[in-house]
């Protein structure tokens, strides 16, 4: 029985792309700055990581079909953050973005690592941009690099 795991090793030649919604820019941007260094950290060079910049969750997966489509990037990470507020919006914003993200995956074969954070409170995100959670973002360039190197050993 075969055995096959993704490890952290970048596939020379590697492209990478970070699609961050420009919505709560406090927490984007350090999920932003998480990703950017995580690659950094494992050897991918920045002019091997292209950033899209969108308004909000909503527009990331459509940019993100464009470029899986496309077909220069290996791996694709979102990242963003949806606070929830007192109306249904938050569930429409939240779950529309990750549903979209998953079928671009799937219709694509290109990994796209979700990390748009969905929360109760401006703090918990805070949290997980960077606080006592960690940082989304690196953690989503670390699941990019790991799924790339996946997908190009699984026969």
């Amino acid at each position: 029985m075969s055995h096959y795991e993704g490890d952290l090793r970048v596939i020379e030649g590697a492209r990478f792309a970070i699609i961050a919604s420009r919505w709560n820019p406090r927490i984007s941007d350090a999920l932003v700055a998480g990703a950017r260094k995580a690659f950094a950290d494992h050897g991918v060079a920045a002019d091997a990581v292209d950033v899209v910049r969108v308004p909000g969750a909503w527009e990331i997966p459509l940019a993100a079909r464009r470029l899986a489509g496309r077909g220069a990037h290996r791996a694709i990470v979102a990242l963003g953050c949806v606070v929830r507020g007192d109306t249904r919006h938050f569930e429409q914003v939240a779950d529309g973005c990750s549903d979209g993200l998953m079928r671009v995956a799937l219709d694509h074969g290109v990994p796209v690592a979700n990390g748009v954070l969905a929360v109760d409170s401006y703090e918990d995100a805070e949290k997980r941009a960077g606080g006592s959670h960690g940082n989304k973002g690196e953690e989503c360039a670390l699941v990019a690099i790991e799924m790339a190197h996946l997908m190009e050993t699984l026969p």
